[in-house]
């Protein structure tokens, strides 16, 4: 049991730590980190534009991480902020913003089907299927705490 829960823990880290190497990659062309490519990618899925608080629990960032970052894009000109009400401020991605979230997702896409080239369609399927039913599950037991069975 622990050799799977470490195996599992090792490779979600490596493919974090991977992805953000990757991202960290792109965004440094534009002055950015790596951490930043998580909050564009984020914010171009809504149109419409959301909340520094939204931003967190969906990122599960802290305020000062989300602050501090949006701050930093917003004085480049990827993000705008909308509305006078601190915390409640939509946060929305300018044009320039919106660009280069393309582009970070389309180099995401690039970098997953690098590294799943050798999986069939059916072992893709059922790993993504198993990587949401597991987050599913451990947001869950995050929320409601551990419980033994």
């Amino acid at each position: 049991m622990i050799d799977r829960f470490e195996k599992f823990s090792i490779a979600i880290s490596e493919i974090s730590r991977y992805w953000h190497k990757i991202a960290g990659d792109v965004m440094e062309e534009y002055g950015l980190k790596g951490t930043h490519a998580i909050y564009l990618t984020t914010l171009s899925q809504f149109k419409n534009g959301i909340t520094a608080a939204q931003l967190c629990e969906i990122c599960g960032k802290d305020k000062s991480d989300v602050s501090r970052l949006i701050s930093i894009m917003e004085k480049q000109g990827f993000v705008e902020k909308e509305g006078s009400k601190n915390y409640r401020i939509l946060l929305k991605l300018t044009e320039k913003g919106k660009a280069l979230a393309s582009k970070v997702k389309e180099k995401a896409c690039l970098a997953v089907t690098l590294a799943g080239k050798d999986l069939s369609e059916t072992d893709r399927h059922s790993f993504y299927s198993s990587l949401e039913t597991i987050t599913q599950q451990l947001r869950i037991i995050s929320q409601e705490g551990l419980k033994d069975n």
